[in-house]
């Protein structure tokens, strides 16, 4: 997604970076239809093909929601549902999130022939394992969460470090029993590259105040001698409400990396000091 992130991801580094999670222990996928449009799901499927198909052991997600012409019905999402399953080259898969559905109103997602409904006949047909729902107002996920129709939910940029607005959700998502999946615990950059290279939370300049909260948090982790990239990932692993923690890599080497960083021994005085730090819990998604 060059648009996102300023660079491109070659094909053949897309593979193979798939192709070195699934022979690690981070051989968990997280994708979506709408990710380039479809090209990293079927990027994943050429990864995918090259080893025969998904390993034992290996869990395999996507997400189905509106197309990039701005329609998000039941016809579309089932369209889109079958055109995924071709990119992954895969006969079902085991969980599929209701992708943004801040896009649509409420009523329309529960409307016969909606996109709800779609996704459940979909499952009724033995296609889809378990149904998620993954989007970014707080609020909005929680009403999904307690409509009891959804086995998992997904929240990005909204528990981490500098933002803490999910946690009614998590708690709430939990106590129900639903696998909780928390996205971009790195602020999708500014807390894996540092604030002083890149000042961007959730896609977007950050705030003043998160940049020197980012800095605040850098300035301790290096007292300690501590990644701030790994405090930042294990301020979501510790969590014990959260089911798995989603994070995006471009190269084989990341993968180490990441294993390294959720490994990384962090002193407990570093961690008291990162919580005593006061933050501002604005949704910095706006």
């Amino acid at each position: 997604m060059p648009d996102t992130f300023d660079y491109e991801v070659t094909e053949q580094n897309a593979i193979a970076t798939v192709l070195a999670a699934l022979e690690s222990p981070l051989n968990y996928l997280d994708t979506a239809a709408a990710y380039a449009d479809g090209e990293s799901e079927r990027r994943i499927g050429l990864a995918l093909r090259q080893i025969g198909g998904l390993p034992r052991g290996a869990f395999l997600q996507t997400k189905e929601g509106q197309s990039p012409d701005g329609v998000y019905s039941g016809e579309m999402v089932k369209r889109r549902f079958h055109r995924s399953l071709e990119n992954l080259g895969v006969d079902r898969v085991d969980l599929v999130f209701l992708h943004d559905p801040e896009s649509i109103a409420w009523d329309a997602a529960w409307a016969t022939g909606g996109p709800v409904e779609a996704l459940q006949a979909l499952k009724d047909e033995g296609l889809i394992g378990h149904l998620g729902v993954a989007g970014g107002p707080v609020e909005m996920e929680i009403r999904f969460v307690e409509s009891g129709v959804f086995d998992a939910v997904i929240t990005h940029n909204r528990y981490t470090l500098l933002n803490r607005a999910a946690d009614p959700l998590l708690t709430l998502a939990a106590e129900k029993g639903l696998a909780v999946l928390n996205a971009a615990p790195y602020g999708s950059g500014i807390l894996a590259k540092g604030p002083a290279q890149y000042p961007r939370y959730a896609y977007q300049t950050a705030e003043s105040g998160a940049v020197d909260q980012a800095f605040r948090y850098q300035d301790i982790c290096d007292r300690h001698g501590v990644p701030l990239a790994a405090a930042a990932l294990q301020f979501s692993l510790r969590d014990s409400r959260i089911t798995n923690t989603i994070v995006g890599m471009t190269r084989p080497e990341r993968i180490q990396q990441t294993i390294d960083f959720a490994n990384w021994d962090i002193p407990e005085v570093c961690w008291e000091e990162i919580m005593a730090e006061p933050f501002d819990n604005n949704d910095l998604n706006r």
